[in-house]
């Protein structure tokens, strides 16, 4: 192997190091299962490997990886084999916490999950991964006025749907 070489592995290893953990919460607040996320992931990084050395502005390195995680998971659900569902004698496991999550936040998440793939990934981008409006909008290929009004009804049947116990509000009246 020779020294480029190896510096480049060292260099994607590290920014892996850094960042991976967080790239698999994104992908699966996108996709809304842990094996599907696991997948996008893998999928998006190995693109991300091979066109490392393309990437000149390594500060964008982030948005650029989750740039393939939504075209991985577009795609994903444009696949005609997605549709098709198998029987099982044993559901999978679909919990999925955060160390620091006191519950309210995965039930949250929950809730976020019901609402459809483009809402759900503008929620995501917006306000997990706090993108702007034009950088969510440019990372889709929509417009802003989309991402705004997408935001909006989103927001709206997210109020309508997360159960009063998750409600801010509600527990500055418990206490």
């Amino acid at each position: 192997m020779s020294a480029k070489t190896a510096a480049r592995d060292a260099e994607f290893t590290a920014y892996l190091d850094a960042r991976q953990p967080q790239l698999l919460r994104t992908a699966y607040l996108l996709t809304g299962d842990r094996h599907q996320a696991e997948d996008v992931l893998q999928t998006s990084l190995a693109k991300l490997y091979l066109a490392w050395d393309k990437v000149r502005d390594r500060d964008s390195v982030d948005a650029y990886v989750r740039r393939i995680m939504v075209n991985e998971n577009n795609s994903l659900w444009r696949r005609g084999w997605k549709k098709r569902e198998f029987a099982t004698e044993v559901l999978p496991d679909r919990e999925f916490r955060d160390e620091y999550d006191e519950g309210l936040g995965a039930a949250l998440w929950d809730v976020v999950q019901t609402l459809p793939k483009k809402a759900r990934a503008v929620v995501v981008l917006r306000y997990y991964e706090q993108l702007t409006e034009a950088e969510t909008a440019d990372l889709l290929g929509i417009s802003v006025g989309t991402v705004k009004s997408q935001c909006s009804r989103a927001l709206a049947a997210l109020r309508e749907r997360v159960p009063a116990e998750l409600n801010p509000g509600h527990r500055e009246e418990d206490r």
